[in-house]
């Protein structure tokens, strides 16, 4: 297996200073996720920020008052005890603090959390379904959902940054009125170990933006290896070590990636901290000297080498605060960019609303088609018409573009070339979340929502799906209600394994669910693509008996491969190299005895 190669920054140094610019954006949404917790958490911080030195202040007049007392055997300056209680004050004040900061902190996460995913949830929705059928586009997407939690510490690295900020000036502002060059020489000895720890940070993300394929490759095959759907073929074609062994090797790979880098910055982050600690030591070392010499008393002592220390890990922690912040701004370049995804199909400026009744229908003129990424053209040149209450199927061979007719029909892609309209408008015309309203569909890989059997036949019209005789109605029309009279819980039974409770349902009954979420939307045009798959004979025969009265006055298009429902067609469109190369009803198509006589035969011949 090829190693994975990290992508080449040609300016690491800039691509940190571009990456800043995503805070701006990002932290408009920290304000939007809550803008009261955000306020309270910048107080908080702020109060806590100034209790070091107030601590190290106070620290001061306490020891050289103790020391004055000891040695030349005075009593205690006035109001001492009183600067004791102060202290004691401040410490159980610097508690409350920080457990507060933790708190709403806490709450802060669980927001952000929130408004973040509700974010990308909202925008995935409105994305194409070209945009799904791209890889580059679902890695983007992996590394956008994960940002939803993964950034919450470069979040409150930017608090702590301010808070470290404001006790790094005021710790600066003490050693220098002490001594400017203390001062310079514990940031300076501080900037190599930033410049190493941003370094590695850097490299690291770029590492991770290379291993984004594979890690979904890893999860494909937990998925394979671990799932229901999967389980019975894992058993009976041993596939099990196989799907262990892809894993493991993808696994290994990174691992070991990831190992090596660490090693690296390890080793230099030791060597680069020794660096740090001798700015350190040679600031306390000047201290505790000017104090046995006489230049400056116990409590200044006590006050500076606290400072020293106390500077020294805060612009530490500001420095690394910094670092991870720049670093992982990085990473919200994946977060940005998925936000600027665009869908293709957009609607014109002055939207038109869907025909409520549709009086001349679909017609497809000189259509063309290419799926985006491939060469090969499906639709070639399309010409057909489907008028108001006519019944059409579809037939040809796989690859011949009849499941591409319908995505076009639904606007999921917009043609290459030519014109599909309705009533005399072009499609594109049409506000597309309106047109929705007007076409219900079932494809044959019709999604099976783990949801309550009302929840899966109301989502095909989410604002009736409390309306119980409605969703009875949609059921009687699909035979489905005979499947949710044998369960537990009737319309509220729970369907699939995934949650406690719930009870799975054959392909079959599947099939008669989503056929009922069709019929629940109650739409003017009804396509059906491959509806019947699943379906036992008895089981198909029963639904298509019914099909006249349950598609009279509706335009109703249908995919099937079987020949014994393509029949009932008013018209069959036979397809194929791109354009319909036969079309008729099927009495007239039979007495052609051409191209669909022949797979009409051929599929009879099974049954002879």
């Amino acid at each position: 297996m090829p190693e994975l190669q990290p992508p080449a920054f040609p300016n690491p140094w800039r691509q940190r200073l571009k990456a800043l610019g995503n805070l701006p954006p990002i932290l408009s949404m920290v304000w939007a996720s809550g803008p009261g917790v955000v306020t309270t958490s910048i107080l908080l911080r702020l109060m806590t920020a100034a209790v070091p030195i107030a601590m190290l202040a106070i620290s001061r007049l306490i020891v050289d008052g103790v020391a004055a007392a000891y040695v030349g055997g005075h009593a205690l300056p006035r109001g001492f005890w009183w600067i004791v209680s102060l202290e004691f004050a401040l410490a159980v004040a610097a508690g409350i603090l920080s457990r507060a900061i933790n708190f709403f902190d806490s709450v802060f996460a669980d927001r952000f959390t929130r408004y973040i995913s509700v974010r990308v949830m909202e925008h995935a929705s409105t994305l194409d379904l070209a945009s799904y059928e791209n890889p580059e586009f679902y890695d983007k997407l992996e590394r956008a959902r994960a940002q939803a939690t993964d950034r919450l510490n470069m979040i409150r690295d930017a608090g702590n940054v301010l808070q470290q900020a404001v006790t790094v000036a005021s710790l600066s502002a003490a050693l220098f009125v002490y001594s400017p060059w203390l001062l310079f020489v514990l940031v300076a000895c501080l900037v190599p170990a930033f410049l190493g720890e941003t370094h590695f940070a850097f490299l690291f993300y770029s590492l991770s933006l290379g291993q984004t394929c594979v890690k979904r490759q890893m999860d494909y095959f937990r998925t394979l290896g671990a799932s229901k759907e999967s389980a019975k073929e894992l058993k009976l074609f041993g596939l099990a070590p196989f799907f262990v062994r892809r894993f493991s090797d993808l696994s290994d790979q990174i691992y070991q990636e990831n190992r090596t880098l660490a090693g690296r910055r390890f080793i230099a982050g030791s060597l680069l901290s020794l660096v740090s600690s001798a700015g350190y030591y040679a600031a306390y070392v000047f201290v505790i000297y000017r104090t046995v010499a006489g230049r400056q008393s116990i409590g200044t002592l006590t006050f500076l080498t606290g400072s020293i220390a106390a500077t020294s890990a805060n612009v530490q922690s500001l420095f690394a605060s910094f670092s991870s912040i720049a670093d992982q701004s990085l990473f919200l370049t994946d977060l940005r960019e998925f936000f600027e995804v665009k869908p293709s199909a957009r609607p014109a400026p002055a939207t038109a609303i869907a025909p409520r009744s549709i009086q001349e229908g679909f017609e497809f003129r000189n259509v063309r088609f290419t799926y985006p990424g491939s060469s090969r053209v499906v639709l070639d040149g399309l010409n057909m018409r489907w008028r108001p209450g006519e019944r059409i199927a579809l037939v040809g061979g796989n690859g011949q573009g009849k499941t591409t007719i319908v995505k076009l029909l639904t606007r999921l892609y917009e043609p290459t070339g030519g014109q599909i309209l309705l009533d005399g408008v072009d499609l594109r015309e049409y506000d597309p979340e309106d047109l929705y309203r007007e076409i219900s569909v079932v494809c044959q890989d019709f999604m099976r929502y783990e949801l309550s059997a009302a929840e899966n036949i109301g989502i095909g019209r989410i604002e009736h799906c409390d309306n119980l005789e409605k969703l009875e109605h949609a059921a009687r029309k699909s035979r489905a209600d005979a499947v949710i009279d044998r369960l537990p819980n009737g319309y509220q039974q729970i369907l699939g394994r995934r949650f406690e409770g719930g009870v799975d349902l054959s392909g079959g009954e599947w099939q008669k669910i989503a056929l009922a979420r069709a019929y629940m939307r109650d739409a003017q045009v009804l396509i059906l693509d491959e509806p019947m798959a699943s379906l036992d004979a008895r089981a198909e025969h029963e639904v298509f008996q019914r099909f006249t009265e349950l598609t009279q006055g509706k335009m109703a298009l249908f995919i099937s491969h079987r020949f014994s429902t393509v029949r009932m067609a008013d018209r069959i469109l036979v397809l194929d190299e791109g354009g319909i190369a036969e079309e008729g009803s099927h009495s007239r198509l039979m007495a052609l005895g051409r191209q669909y006589f022949g797979m009409f035969e051929l599929q009879a011949e099974h049954y002879r």
